[in-house]
């Protein structure tokens, strides 16, 4: 029972918190539960690599304990300021019924989207009975098991159980430490909270990202062919995945197999997170690119990156500048470029902390 409340507490109650904060800046007609979830989970990432990444490279004891009452406290603090914030303007939150948005589904459009919810499940039951094991297991997932027991982040080596330097490739990617943070927080083994629990959280919260950035594409109009063409675009995404795995280095194959790893992560979320980005700016008004919410939420997906993987935060910019440069002769809005360049600063940063220690590493 404790670890299923521990598990509720930091993998849904805590997020969607979190999420409520920066839903609080969008306009009215984005404030959507899914939109709520995607948001607190990118900042919840978000607040764990302030407080993660300092402690592991300036605290030299007991640095995860340290870490993880950093964050618990931001992290609960954060989450009690997005309620009172939705508490507050309860009244602009206008949630449709579930059972009203079925009604208004054609039959086609219902059993399409049962073939789409029974092909998740299909893939969440293969991601739990036929727990897939990676070699680079015996990297990360026994780096969250030693930051749950030894209590230290990137300070032992996994493959002898020694003391080592900090690895710089690997150390400002913290997110093993946020598995191992959960494990502890729900009192289960952090090899099983990544084999088990995180395809169970990572899967569906990726599938709703493609459903975000269905809804952009195809739920604009009102016309019912364009509705139905919704659930037809999650069950390819989701057929893609399923059948993705022509190498052991597609992302499918990642995401299905590999699903705890950081890396797989930033291919699988990160990235599809940012085109959806990419697609609320393009797909939006000068006037509606304005909403502070949506910059704030670009901002936690680009330090997403940074937890995930140290290469996907240079993928990241090199998005973002393309995309900017993109609007800016398309729509002749050339103040997206500074807001753009205004969301890459954290990963400037990130960047300069790499190549500090990189350089600090070879004069040793």
């Amino acid at each position: 029972m404790i670890q299923v409340f521990g598990l509720l507490l930091w993998l849904v109650i805590i997020p969607i918190g979190i999420g409520l904060i920066p839903v609080h800046f969008l306009s009215t007609d984005k404030r959507r539960p899914g939109i709520v979830l995607l948001a607190g989970y990118f900042g919840m990432w978000a607040v764990f690599e302030v407080v993660a990444i300092p402690a592991v490279i300036f605290v030299k004891y007991n640095n995860f304990t340290i870490a993880s009452n950093c964050f618990t406290v931001l992290a609960i603090l954060c989450a009690a300021a997005g309620v009172w914030l939705a508490y507050r303007d309860r009244r602009e939150w206008k949630l449709p019924s579930p059972l009203a948005l079925v009604r208004e589904m054609s039959w086609a459009e219902r059993i399409e989207w049962l073939l789409f919810f029974a092909l998740i499940a299909f893939q969440l039951y293969k991601a739990a009975a036929y727990a897939s094991f990676d070699g680079d297991d015996a990297y990360y997932v026994v780096e969250s098991l030693i930051a749950q027991q030894a209590d230290v982040m990137y300070k032992i080596l996994p493959y002898t159980g020694r003391p080592t330097d900090l690895d710089v490739r690997h150390v400002l990617a913290v997110f093993p430490m946020w598995v191992a943070y959960v494990a502890v927080k729900s009192d289960i083994h952090a090899t099983i909270v990544s084999h088990l629990v995180m395809p169970m959280v990572l899967i569906p919260l990726t599938y709703l990202v493609y459903y975000e950035v269905g809804k952009l594409l195809f739920g604009k109009s009102a016309e019912k062919n364009h509705r139905e063409n919704l659930p037809v675009f999650m069950i390819v995404m989701a057929m893609f995945q399923i059948f993705g795995n022509v190498s052991i280095y597609t992302n499918e194959t990642f995401f299905l197999t590999r699903t705890w790893q950081g890396k797989a992560v930033a291919g699988s979320l990160v990235i599809p997170a940012l085109f959806w980005m990419f697609l609320l700016i393009y797909d939006g008004t000068k006037k509606k690119r304005a909403d502070i919410g949506m910059w704030i939420i670009f901002v936690c997906i680009n330090m997403t990156a940074g937890v995930c993987s140290s290469i996907a935060v240079f993928l990241a910019c090199i998005l973002m500048a393309v995309t900017a440069f993109c609007l800016a002769v398309t729509e002749r809005d050339y103040k997206v470029i500074i807001k753009m360049a205004a969301v890459c600063i954290p990963n400037v940063v990130y960047m300069m902390i790499y190549v500090i220690m990189g350089y600090s590493y070879l004069l040793k």
